[in-house]
């Protein structure tokens, strides 16, 4: 692919309107400007599941069933807010659902995606917490519950989550170096695009003569960093400013 774009940690939602309408100017002026979206999880702030009526939610589906529609490949990662959405979801989108690991061949360089929090392995709590959640009978038990009753135990479990990380070291929910290089090195990747962090940068560094590219996402709770990759060159890119470029 010759143009493509990647963002995560959007965490959208009704109560911080205008990065939701950020969001949707930039998948309604994507196509002809880029060829693939890949959105590495938290996408929003929460999804209770494939049949969420969330009028914003429902919208989000729609704009990105067009931008699929106008011929633009949509990657979908979840991450640790958006990890229910499931076979649904993608018919309804169009999107790719895609693994923890995903590997892909950017501009000719062999790249690795993932969300970011299986780097974070110093942050043991989560991890134990991630392996819970994400177990297909506790998944199952939870979807069956009423959606009304899911999202009661959503605002209740992400009251927790704040709390419980407002204890925490910085460095622990930071992802651990190496984590990163005997992913990295496992997947014989140069490059490695992650988010979940909210730290946006370009770690540049060399391993036994072999130069290696680690480009954390940042996150739309204040910013809203992008990586764009195209023929030009790459770089991580504020949304406004593509929008503007776009117009």
């Amino acid at each position: 692919m010759s143009r493509a774009l990647f963002a995560s940690d959007l965490h959208l939602c009704a109560t911080r309107p205008g990065r939701a309408e950020q969001f949707f100017a930039l998948l309604a002026r994507a196509p002809g400007n880029v060829d693939a979206l890949y959105l590495l999880g938290d996408l929003v702030e929460f999804w209770p599941g494939d049949d969420d009526d969330d009028p914003l939610h429902r919208r989000l589906i729609q704009a990105l069933r067009t931008l699929t529609g106008r011929g633009v490949h949509l990657g979908v990662m979840t991450g640790n807010r958006d990890f229910l959405m499931q076979s649904r979801f993608a018919a309804e989108t169009g999107a790719e659902l895609l693994p923890d690991y995903h590997r892909i061949v950017l501009a000719g360089v062999p790249t690795l995606l993932t969300h970011g929090d299986l780097l974070c392995t110093r942050d043991l709590q989560y991890l134990q917490f991630r392996q819970t959640v994400r177990a297909p009978a506790r998944q199952a038990q939870f979807l069956n519950l009423p959606l009304a009753e899911r999202r009661r135990i959503a605002t209740e479990t992400r009251a927790g989550t704040q709390q419980s990380m407002s204890a925490k070291d910085d460095y622990i929910m930071d992802a651990e170096e190496l984590e990163v290089v005997r992913v990295m090195r496992l997947q014989d990747v140069p490059r490695l695009i992650h988010g979940h962090t909210h730290r946006p940068a370009i770690h540049s560094f060399e391993l036994e003569g072999r130069c290696y590219e680690r480009v954390v996402l940042g996150d739309w709770y204040e910013g809203d960093l992008v990586y764009m990759s195209q023929p030009t060159g790459n770089q991580l890119v504020s949304a406004h400013t593509l929008l503007t470029s776009w117009a």
